[in-house]
This record gives structure tokens, sequence and C-alpha cells, in this order.
């Protein structure tokens, strides 16, 4: 616990800096987090021996992430994706089904992952900083209620095969911390002319934050690994620290909470 408590505040201290300041510092810094984040994926399903197809899945997430301003390019995403998705399968007909259609999926289906989680990240963040901090202070009141109330209380399994150690009393004790941390949040910086709403929209993106743990949780347990790397320690991988942010800042985006 204390390994990763130290974790936390290190990262904490490193990585807002650049979320606070914006501009190409943050843009850099996403595209550093999101390409570990990929790589740590490709590396679950034994990928990364696979040069240009992960050269081509790097450019596609670095397109999904920079905004439209940055680009400089006048190919839509929708159609950098079909162009690479195109690649990639043509790629399995000169390799011989080396690399197979179910590698050329998987590495399309964890750009979008990824890229589409931070893309919308760092939309919030230069829609307004309040936005990104509403986001991680429900999911991190999620994660603590989830953790005590799961100690104390908990008894019935959430979902036993891919995540043995979670409970439903757990889940509930973060939703519920969730709703009360996302409120106190819109007391001090208000997010919406709702209270109630901001309330809802806490217990949501709870939710939806949990389900995002429990997505990471069921690809390592499919692929037989415990974290999706060592580069934070006590919290594993960049997956593991950011998989309720995959869903999470979308989620926001999908119910036009941000604005």
């Amino acid at each position: 616990m204390l390994e990763r408590t130290i974790t936390a505040i290190v990262a904490i201290l490193l990585f807002f800096p650049f979320v606070i300041y914006g501009g190409w510092p943050f843009y850099l810094v996403m595209l550093l987090i999101s390409t570990i984040g990929l790589y740590e994926l490709l590396r679950m399903r034994k990928m990364t021996k696979y040069k240009f197809p992960i050269f081509l899945s790097i450019l596609l997430l670095w397109y999904l992430l920079l905004p439209d301003a940055t680009i400089g390019i006048s190919i839509s995403r929708i159609d950098f994706l079909l162009i690479t998705s195109l690649i990639l399968l043509s790629y399995t007909v000169f390799m011989k089904n080396k690399f197979t259609f179910e590698d050329a999926s998987f590495m399309i289906l964890g750009v979008i992952y990824i890229g589409l989680g931070f893309h919308y990240f760092i939309a919030s963040q230069e829609v307004g900083l309040e936005y990104v901090f509403f986001a991680i202070v429900v999911i991190l009141a999620t994660d603590v209620g989830a953790y005590f109330s799961g100690s104390l209380f908990g008894k019935n399994k959430l979902s036993p095969y891919i995540s043995p150690k979670k409970t439903i009393e757990g889940s509930v004790g973060g939703i519920l911390l969730a709703a009360i941390f996302g409120m106190v949040f819109h007391l001090i910086i208000p997010m919406h002319d709702s209270l109630i709403i901001v309330v809802i929209v806490s217990i949501l993106a709870s939710i939806v934050g949990q389900m995002g743990d429990l997505v990471e949780s069921a690809l390592k347990r499919y692929y037989g690994v415990k974290d999706s790397g060592k580069l934070l320690p006590g919290h594993g991988g960049i997956l593991d620290r950011f998989d309720s942010w995959l869903f999470v800042f979308p989620f926001l985006y999908l119910i036009q909470f941000v604005v």
C-alpha cells in the first residue's frame, strides 16, 4: 500500500503539471502515455514482433489523438482508420497468414480503444480543466469507496471469473462515494445548472469507470498476465492505471456533459 501511495503521488506530481499547462508539452506526454499503453496491449497478445503493423498502429493512434489544427493533413480520422485497416488486412496476404486477420482486428480495435479514450481526455482538457478534474475525482472516489466498502462489507462477488476480489458491496460503495464527491466538486466548481444532473452523471460515470476496469481485467485474465506492465510500481502499467479513464471520458462526451 505504501508503494502504491508513493507511486501515485510521484505520478501526480509529474503528470498533472502538463495537464494544467496544456499545449504541445501536454500533447507530447499524451502521445507517449498512449503509445506505451498500446504497446502493453499488443504485448499481452505477444504481437510485438510485428514491426510494420506496430508502426502503422502507432501512426493511427497519434492521428486519433492530435487535435485537428495540429495535424495539417486533410484526411479525416475515419478515412485514415479505413486506409490503415486495409493495409493491415493486406499485410496478412504478404505474411501468408503468419500475421492473421485476428491479429489485424485486435490491433485496430486496440488503437480505437486506447486512442478514443485518450482523445476525449485531451478534448476535455481543451474545453476546461474542471471537466478533467471532475472525472478524475469521480474515478478516484469510486476506487476508494469500492476498496473500503468491499473490505468492510464485501460478501457477494461482482465478477468472480474476471476479477475475484471485486464485490457487489464494493461496487455500490464506490458508486455512492463517487456521487458524494461529484456533488461536493460541483458545489465548489459548478459543472451544470442542475445538481441532480451532476449526481446522476457521477453515478453513471462511476458505473462506466468500473466497467472500464473490468474490461482491462478481462483482457489480462484472457491473456494470462497479472499486470499490463511494470512502469508504475504497485500499480502495474499504463493500462492498469488509466483503464477507467478510457471509458469515462468518452462517456462524458457521449452524453454531452462536456460541452
